[in-house]
């Protein structure tokens, strides 16, 4: 990704979600592109940013209501990438659910 979510006045939601991955793709890049572009039609979403290094990454998916983010997570496609990730991609995750009630951006 090359630009931040475009996200509204708050207060609005984060979901963290940091990672350890295993070696080895086994499916992992299609099912990543093919979570995102599913979030991305899911009500309440408003966008998304990722980093990753060679240890860890981080997603950061951004939400209107604690609502759509439980209807994401319940999501039944979703739900198969997560019962997958537990078992093939993932060392070790964290999710994190915060509420964002300030937000300010710099950009040249």
């Amino acid at each position: 990704m090359s630009s931040f979510a475009k996200t509204p006045t708050p207060p609005y939601y984060a979901v963290i979600f940091s990672s350890i991955r295993t070696d080895g793709d086994n499916g992992y890049g299609k099912m990543s592109e093919k979570m995102v572009e599913l979030a991305s039609t899911q009500k309440g979403f408003l966008g998304i940013e990722s980093a990753r290094d060679q240890e860890i990454g981080i997603t950061v998916s951004y939400w209107d209501s604690l609502e759509a983010i439980k209807s994401w997570k319940e999501h039944a496609t979703h739900r198969l990438a997560q019962n997958r990730g537990k078992k093939d991609w993932y060392e070790s995750f964290a999710i994190r659910v915060c509420k964002v009630e300030r937000d300010s951006f710099f950009e040249m």
